[in-house]
C-alpha cells in the first residue's frame, strides 16, 4: 500500500515538472495568477523604481494613499515636466547671454497677429514693456522676448484661452525652443485637478507666473508674480491706506476673512475649516456657498446660516479695521486678497501650502507677512496674539512699502519681474535684498549707480556717513549772443567765494563756442567748460568732470550771494536726499479743468523747488553721452566716468524728449522724479528779498510769451503725472533760515550775515 501511494505521488510530480518545463509559457499567458494576488505595496529602493518603472507611477504614488480629487504635490511635477523639456532649465543652461552683451538688457515684443484676442491684462504687460526703456523694436537688438500671443489664462474653459498656442510659437523663426523666452501666466489648469498644465511645450522659456507651485519653480530662472485682476491700473496706482511715518489707531478686529466657501473638489478643505475660528469678537471669518450653478445641489448644513451672516459685514470696512488679513488658498495657490491685503495695510496671514510668494528672489516676505500652514489653521489666532505690538506696526509700514514700490501698478509689476532678470545677467553688479527691502526699492536704486548703500543718499543716516563737504557747481549758459554777460561773471564770483565749492562747471548750450579764455572771471577754484547740446536736458546729467556729491544747479540769469550759498549747502549735508533751493512754487488740483496747475504766488505751501538755484545729490540724474571739454585749468583732470542713473536709466527717453520741447519742463520732471524716489518734499532757504523782488517781476512787453511759458508749464506738469501715474509732488510749509535771522540783535552775532544786507 505504501508502495503504491509513493508511485503515486512520483507520478503527479514528474507530471508537473514536465508541464512547467514544456508548458511554463503557455501557463503564464493565463490568468491564474491575477495581478491584484501580487504582493501590493512594499518599501521599493528609489533606484529600482526609477530603473524598472520610468514611465508609470512615482515611487512616493506607490508607498502612499492620496486623494485622488487632489493631486499630490510629486503627480503636479510630473504633470508639468511631462509638458516642458525645460524642466531643469537654470540661466546658465537655457539662456544665450552672448545675446545681451552687446546692446544691453533690451526686450522685444512680438507683433500681435490680426485677429488674434489680446485680454486687457495682456494688453497692459505690453504696453508696460513698449513703453519702458527695456523696450527695442529692432529683434537684433533684444537679449529678451516676449510673445504676442496671449497666454495669461490657460485655462480651456476661459473665454480667454487661446488655442493650438504650441503650433503658432513654433512657426515663429525667433522661437528657438524658447531660449531667452519670457512668458507671462495667470492661470494655469482647469476643473478639477486645477494643475499647472499651459497647454503647450514653453520649451527653454522664463515662466512668470501667478499661483506658481514650488515643486515646479526653477529657482534663478522663473519668476513668481501676483494674481492681479482686470481693473488693476497700468501705471501709477492707487497709494497705500498707511501714510508713511504714521502710527495706524487699533483696529476693531485682530483677524478677518470674508470669501467664498468650496464646497467640493481641490481648495475646498481650507476655506471649509475657517469657522473654526471665528469667534464673532476680534476674528470674524465669514464664508458664502452662493456662488458658481449648482451650489444648491451640493449645499451643507452650515450654508444658510453662513450666508446670512456673510451680508451683515462690509468687505472693505473689514479690510480697513482689521490688524491681519487671512489670505487662504482658492482654486489655485494665489488670490487677488493679497495685493487687497497689503494696499490696506492688513498684514497677510498666508494659507496656502506650497506657494511660491511673488517676487520671493528678492522680496522678504518675512518682514511683511505671516506665513502659516493649511494643517495648522486652528494654531493662528495664537500665534498672531503673541506678535508685539511694534513688530506688527514694522509688518504694516512694510506692506505698505511693498505694495507701493513692487504691486501697485501692472507697470511696477512687469519692470520688477525684468529688473529680477535684469540682476541674473549681472550678479556681481545685482542688488543686494536691502536695497529690494527698504526705501525707495529696487526699481529705484540702480546698480548702474552704486551696489555699496553708502553710495546712495537714502542710507546716509543708517550706515553713520555723510555726503562730501564740498560742491561741484553746474552753471547752465546759452546766451544768444555767444557772449558773457555781467550777471553771469558776478554769479560765478559769487559761488567760487564759497567755502564749501570745489569746482564750477560751465556747460556751454550755444551754437557758437565758448568765449575765449581771457574773458572769464580769474577765481580760485578751478573752472571747466562743457561744450553741451542745447538740450535743455542736459544740465541733469552727472558729468565725468563731477566729482562730488552735492551739485549746485544754476542758471546763468541768478543773482545769489556767497552766504547764500553756504547756508544752502550747510541745509543740503542735513538732507541730502532731497533738492534744497531758493525759488519755490507749489501745486494743486483744478476741480473746474480737471487737471494739475502750479503757482508762484508766494504762499506758505512749497512743493517744486525750481533747479535754476538749488543743490541736490548727483544720484537722480543720468549720462550726458559724450560732451567736448574745455579746460581752463589744466590742474583738473577729467575722467571719462558716466554715471547711468536715474534721469537717464529709469525715464524713458519720450519723457526726457517731452523736457527740451517745453519751457522749463526741466524743473517740474526732476522735482517729479526726486519726490516719487523719496516720498519727500523739497526743502526751501532763505533769500536775500532783493533778489526775490527781482526774479517776481516780469520785464515789460513779455506779457504774451510769459503766458505761453506758463500754459507749457502747466501742460508739462499733466503729461509728466500722468506717466507718473499719479502726482509724486508732497506738499510743505516749511522754510529754513539760518539762526537769529531778521532777530534784532547785533550783525557780528550773526553767522551769514550778507543775507540781511540791503
Amino acid at each position: 500500500m505504501q508502495t503504491r501511494k509513493k508511485y503515486i505521488f512520483l507520478t503527479f510530480l514528474a507530471f508537473w515538472l514536465l508541464l512547467f518545463f514544456f508548458g511554463g509559457e503557455q501557463l503564464r499567458r493565463f490568468a491564474f495568477f491575477p495581478r491584484r494576488n501580487a504582493p501590493a505595496r512594499r518599501s521599493w529602493p528609489r533606484w529600482a523604481d526609477r530603473t524598472l518603472l520610468p514611465s508609470f507611477a512615482e515611487p512616493r504614488e506607490l508607498q502612499g494613499d492620496e486623494d485622488a480629487a487632489q493631486p499630490s504635490p510629486r503627480a503636479r511635477r510630473a504633470a508639468r515636466l511631462s509638458t516642458s523639456q525645460g524642466s531643469r532649465c537654470r540661466m546658465e543652461s537655457c539662456f544665450d547671454a552672448s545675446r545681451c552683451r552687446e546692446h544691453g538688457f533690451k526686450v522685444f515684443t512680438y507683433p500681435r497677429e490680426r485677429g488674434e484676442p489680446v485680454s486687457e491684462s495682456y494688453g497692459k504687460i505690453l504696453a508696460s514693456i513698449e513703453s519702458s526703456r527695456y523696450y527695442t523694436p529692432r529683434p537684433e537688438e533684444a537679449c529678451l522676448f516676449v510673445l504676442g500671443i496671449d497666454t495669461l489664462d490657460r485655462d480651456p474653459l476661459s473665454a480667454h484661452y487661446v488655442r493650438s498656442v504650441e503650433q503658432k510659437i513654433r512657426a515663429f523663426p525667433l522661437w528657438n525652443s524658447g531660449r531667452n523666452h519670457l512668458i507671462f501666466n495667470l492661470y494655469a489648469g482647469t476643473w478639477p485637478n486645477y494643475t499647472e498644465e499651459l497647454g503647450f511645450d514653453i520649451g527653454h522659456a522664463m515662466l512668470a507666473k501667478a499661483s506658481f507651485y514650488s515643486e515646479n519653480f526653477r529657482p534663478g530662472f522663473d519668476v513668481s508674480i501676483p494674481l492681479f485682476p482686470r481693473e488693476h491700473p497700468q501705471r501709477g496706482g492707487q497709494s497705500g491706506w498707511l501714510h508713511r511715518d504714521s502710527v495706524p489707531p487699533k483696529k476693531k478686529y485682530l483677524l478677518v476673512f470674508k470669501g467664498k466657501r468650496y464646497l467640493t473638489g481641490i481648495g475646498s478643505g481650507t476655506r471649509n475649516a475657517l469657522h473654526h475660528i471665528h469667534n464673532g469678537r476680534d476674528i470674524v471669518s465669514l464664508t458664502t456657498c452662493r456662488h458658481g450653478k449648482d451650489w444648491e445641489r451640493h449645499k451643507d448644513t452650515r450654508c444658510d446660516q453662513d450666508n446670512m451672516d456673510y451680508e451683515r459685514f462690509d468687505y472693505q470696512e473689514l479690510l480697513h479695521n482689521s490688524t491681519f488679513c487671512i489670505v487662504p488658498r482658492g482654486r489655485r495657490l494665489g488670490s487677488f486678497r493679497f495685493l487687497e491685503a497689503l494696499q490696506a495695510a492688513c498684514i497677510p496671514v498666508l494659507l496656502s501650502d506650497g506657494w511660491e510668494l511673488p517676487f520671493s528672489e528678492a522680496i522678504d516676505w518675512g518682514k511683511a507677512a505671516v506665513v502659516g500652514s493649511e494643517r495648522l489653521l486652528l494654531q493662528i489666532p495664537s500665534a498672531i496674539r503673541c506678535i508685539r505690538p511694534e513688530r506688527v506696526l514694522a509688518f504694516q509700514q512694510q506692506t505698505q512699502f511693498l505694495w507701493d514700490a513692487y504691486f501697485s501698478s501692472v507697470d511696477k509689476i512687469v519692470h520688477t519681474t525684468l529688473e529680477i532678470i535684469r540682476d541674473r545677467l549681472l550678479p556681481h553688479r545685482s542688488r543686494s535684498r536691502v536695497l529690494w527691502n527698504t526705501l525707495p526699492g529696487g526699481l529705484l536704486a540702480l546698480p548702474d549707480f552704486s551696489t555699496h548703500l553708502g553710495d546712495f543718499p537714502f542710507y546716509y543716516l543708517q550706515h553713520g556717513s555723510s555726503p562730501t563737504d564740498k560742491f561741484t557747481a553746474l552753471l547752465r549758459a546759452a546766451p544768444p549772443l555767444g557772449s558773457l554777460s555781467q550777471p553771469t561773471v558776478r554769479l560765478i564770483q559769487a559761488v567760487s567765494r564759497s567755502q564749501y565749492c570745489a569746482q564750477i562747471l560751465v556747460l556751454w548750450s550755444c551754437e557758437k563756442p565758448p568765449p575765449p579764455r581771457g574773458t572769464w572771471p580769474q577765481i580760485t577754484v578751478p573752472l571747466t567748460i562743457i561744450q553741451g547740446r542745447t538740450k535743455l536736458s542736459d544740465r541733469f546729467f552727472p558729468y565725468a568732470a563731477i566729482r562730488t556729491d552735492a551739485v549746485l544747479s544754476l542758471d546763468e540769469d541768478t543773482s545769489l550771494s556767497t552766504s547764500e550759498v553756504d547756508f544752502a549747502f550747510v541745509v543740503w549735508r542735513s538732507f541730502p536726499e532731497r533738492i534744497v533751493g531758493f525759488s519755490a512754487w507749489s501745486h494743486f488740483w483744478d476741480p473746474e479743468q480737471k487737471r494739475w496747475g502750479y503757482t508762484s504766488r508766494w504762499t506758505n505751501k512749497l512743493s517744486i523747488v525750481l533747479t535754476t538755484a538749488a543743490f541736490y545729490h548727483r544720484y537722480p540724474s543720468g549720462w550726458g553721452g559724450p560732451c567736448a571739454v574745455v579746460r581752463l585749468r589744466p590742474a583738473l583732470l577729467v575722467l571719462r566716468r558716466y554715471y547711468h542713473s536715474l534721469f537717464t536709466e529709469y525715464l524713458p527717453a519720450g519723457l526726457r524728449e517731452l523736457v527740451d520741447s517745453l519751457a522749463a519742463c526741466e524743473d517740474i520732471l526732476m522735482n517729479l522724479l526726486v519726490a516719487a524716489v523719496t516720498k519727500l518734499p523739497p526743502i526751501k532757504v532763505t533769500q536775500w528779498k532783493q533778489h526775490k523782488e527781482a526774479a517776481s517781476q516780469p520785464e515789460k512787453g513779455t506779457a504774451a510769451g510769459g503766458t505761453r511759458r506758463f500754459s507749457q508749464q502747466q501742460d508739462c506738469l499733466n503729461q509728466l503725472a500722468d506717466w507718473f501715474g499719479s502726482m509724486p509732488l508732497v506738499s510743505s510749509q516749511l522754510r529754513l533760515d539760518p539762526v537769529l535771522f531778521k532777530d534784532q540783535v547785533s550783525v557780528l552775532r550773526k553767522k551769514y550775515r550778507h543775507l540781511e544786507k540791503p
